[in-house]
């Protein structure tokens, strides 16, 4: 088969390249004392779009930096009390997408609930006020300011703190709470099951923000990675203060996150992606530290993998 990176052997090996900054855990300690403190004035709406045997809301609530955060939740009308519940994350600048996806989960006897990312495709507010540039990409976003500034850091908050919202839900059984997601969603899910390790299970597929500098020294910051090439050309063209970049990133690598993962793990790898590569997704996954395993597609990259959807559903069947 083609190789883009290391052989499936080496990929369950390796540790990851990105630094790790010296004061990783209190920054996320500090992060998530500050979520826990928002009082979140939670608002559901009934959406338009309804179907016999669910209810679906427009559900608004406040993070971080007194962002108003939006997700999709659909509650199934004749389940059992409490049930379980699935958190959902979409790909980098998308959005929480068509219902139609989610009411199979509630079909199912689950409650659902997908988030808009701030300031990205769908309807959650990006409230700004960073120092620095701010082209083109949420990974550099707040690169040249204060660590706490950092977009995605507020965006993994958000995820927690979605999470903790559908565990306060008194429908919903907060034992049995799994989160799923592709790419930025992959990344985010691992992320949110860090941050909220009550999460049981998760499903993520070919997770981005993973070992940036991996990325970089492979040539491959390109496609969704491109905003990293464009920093340096910009920012720093002889790479002066390259470890320095690298290091600030590292607060919101989620390989350095893997290790508080509570919940059982089934991830999904296509190993010819050129534009997540499977070392970067390892770097994280061989960091979890509980139940775990993966599913590989030879010949497949960053795109639909064939059956996959199939083993998640059967997957939080369990929960």
């Amino acid at each position: 088969m083609p190789l883009v990176d290391m052989p499936l052997e080496s990929l369950l090996k390796y540790e990851g390249r990105n630094p790790r900054p010296a004061d990783f855990d209190a920054y996320w300690e500090r992060a998530i004392a500050e979520m826990k403190a928002i009082d979140p004035q939670i608002e559901l709406r009934p959406s338009e779009f309804q179907v016999p045997y669910a209810e679906c809301f427009d559900l608004y609530f406040t993070g971080v930096k007194g962002a108003r955060i939006y997700a999709k939740y659909v509650r199934p009308k004749h389940a059992t009390s409490p049930h379980p519940a699935i958190v959902q994350f979409h790909g980098y600048s998308g959005n929480s997408g068509d219902w139609s996806d989610k009411i199979q989960y509630a079909a199912l006897g689950f409650s659902f609930f997908s988030l808009d990312c701030r300031g990205q495709g769908g309807l959650s507010e990006d409230t700004g006020g960073v120092k620095g540039t701010t082209l083109r990409g949420h990974i550099i976003r707040g690169i040249d300011d204060h660590p706490d500034q950092l977009l995605y850091r507020d965006i993994f908050l958000d995820t927690a703190q979605l999470t903790g919202i559908a565990m306060s839900m008194p429908e919903v059984d907060p034992e049995r709470v799994g989160a799923m997601g592709g790419s930025q969603g992959g990344a985010l899910t691992i992320a949110c099951a860090a941050l909220e390790p009550r999460i049981k299970r998760l499903a993520p597929v070919y997770p981005f923000l993973s070992d940036y500098k991996r990325v970089w020294e492979m040539d491959l910051a390109k496609d969704a990675y491109q905003e990293l090439k464009d920093y340096f050309r910009r920012h720093d063209p002889q790479h002066k203060r390259q470890e320095e970049v690298f290091t600030q990133l590292g607060y919101i690598d989620i390989q350095y996150l893997a290790d508080r993962i509570q919940g059982e793990v089934l991830m999904a790898v296509g190993l010819a992606d050129t534009v997540c590569p499977p070392s970067t997704q390892f770097a994280a996954y061989n960091k979890i530290k509980s139940k775990k395993s993966y599913e590989i597609y030879p010949d497949f990259g960053h795109e639909g993998l064939p059956g996959f959807s199939d083993m998640t559903i059967q997957f939080m069947l369990g929960l």
